[in-house]
């Protein structure tokens, strides 16, 4: 995702708020940076839930996003990070009923902003729309797309790489995977086929993106 921002023009910086090293421990201060100095967020996945109130840093994360979409920054939250996104402009996030791993048929009502699926998967949890957003893609589990503004959610994660699945992969000590009567040889050969297209796809996401915020900043919703 980085690469598709930085061909088209832009420096990309990372932010960790959970570091690596303590993935069991993700009760932490955090300071995060003024999203004003941005011309986009992206706030990524993480393995913990939006609702945890062990964890201070998610509501200030929610108040970077809401200072963010106030402004016309772009925001383009992924999985965990649609999530927070969902909740910081007003919509709910609960359990799913149905959590998903691996490649999932996507339906979209806007092909040239959210490319119609197969896209990765990997969430227990879900969101409901913000007041006044609009679903562009969805499935039979999950709203899997939202835009409000300048911000879109995403429920799937257009991300992903070959690099990206073998670390998640590694570290599923809890055993998502087998959980839901999943094998993780069988994830590997389904993106085999999968991953190229996902990478072309994830680029014409990127550019859907860019194109609806600038849309969005021109028509002064939020020109900065």
């Amino acid at each position: 995702m980085g690469e598709a921002f930085a061909d088209s023009g832009f420096d990309c910086s990372t932010f960790a708020v959970v570091g690596r090293e303590r993935p069991d421990d993700p009760v932490v201060d955090v300071t995060f940076p003024d999203p004003t100095r941005y011309d986009v967020i992206v706030p990524l996945g993480a393995r913990w839930s939006v609702y945890d109130e062990r964890l201070n840093w998610i509501a200030e994360e929610m108040r970077m996003v809401r200072t963010a979409a106030a402004a016309g920054v772009g925001v383009l939250g992924v999985c965990f990070g649609g999530q927070l996104v969902a909740g910081a402009l007003g919509g709910t996030v609960a359990r799913s009923p149905e959590p998903e791993i691996g490649w999932r048929e996507v339906q979209s009502s806007d092909p040239s902003l959210v490319p119609d699926g197969p896209w990765f998967q990997w969430h227990f949890d879900r969101f409901t729309l913000p007041p006044n957003a609009v679903e562009v893609a969805r499935n039979g589990c999950a709203t899997q797309a939202f835009v409000q503004g300048t911000a879109m959610g995403l429920q799937f994660h257009p991300e992903v790489d070959r690099g990206l699945q073998e670390r998640w992969i590694s570290e599923d000590h809890g055993g998502d995977i087998a959980r839901l009567g999943l094998r993780a040889e069988d994830v590997r050969a389904r993106s085999a086929v999968e991953l190229n297209d996902a990478a072309r796809r994830l680029r014409l996401l990127v550019g859907g993106f860019l194109g609806m915020l600038e849309k969005s900043q021109r028509r002064g919703n939020g020109v900065r």
